[in-house]
């Protein structure tokens, strides 16, 4: 089965899909925002296959999201640590965990509670607006063309009635 690509599609959520939307990469970056790093470590706690992992792993690399680093030699091995891209990720899984805690935990609560150290509370993610810090809520938003927005889509764009010109 062909896997269709994302990675030029002119919105920022496909682009966002076709880098981390299979099965194991939001599980890869979990573990390693927890602080897996090793192949072994990942493998273990996964339960996924060496070929898989590998795969995930070097897509990651390839995208900037981890850096590949080594600390052996004979054999060579390497940790796998996050970059300022990959710690970027951390909001998009903690709102699908808060997703997750809402709408399809066990009645006896979310498995895994966030505890922010700064203020010594447990914590979900909010989002908010960058400007007035409200939440952001999908009946309060429109959506309108950004400036990397292709000019070749726009008026496609425009006539499906989803974007206003303004």
């Amino acid at each position: 089965m062909k896997r269709t690509r994302f990675a030029s599609w002119p919105c920022s959520i496909a682009r966002t899909i076709d880098l981390l939307g299979d099965w194991w990469t939001p599980l890869v970056l979990r573990e390693a925002l927890y602080g897996t790093t090793r192949f072994d470590d990942f493998q273990r706690v996964l339960r996924i296959g060496r070929n898989v992992l590998t795969q995930r792993l070097n897509r990651l690399v390839d995208a900037g999201i981890l850096e590949r680093v080594p600390y052996q030699d004979n054999p060579p091995r390497y940790d796998y640590l996050l970059t300022d891209m990959g710690r970027d990720v951390f909001p998009v899984l903690a709102a699908i965990a808060r997703f997750g805690d809402t709408w399809l935990a066990a009645a006896d609560g979310p498995p895994i509670v966030l505890h922010h150290t700064t203020c010594q509370h447990d914590t979900q993610a909010e989002v908010v607006c960058s400007h007035c810090g409200g939440p952001l809520r999908a009946d309060d938003i429109t959506s309108r063309l950004g400036p990397g927005y292709p000019a070749r889509h726009r008026a496609a764009a425009f006539a499906t009635g989803r974007f206003s010109p303004s």
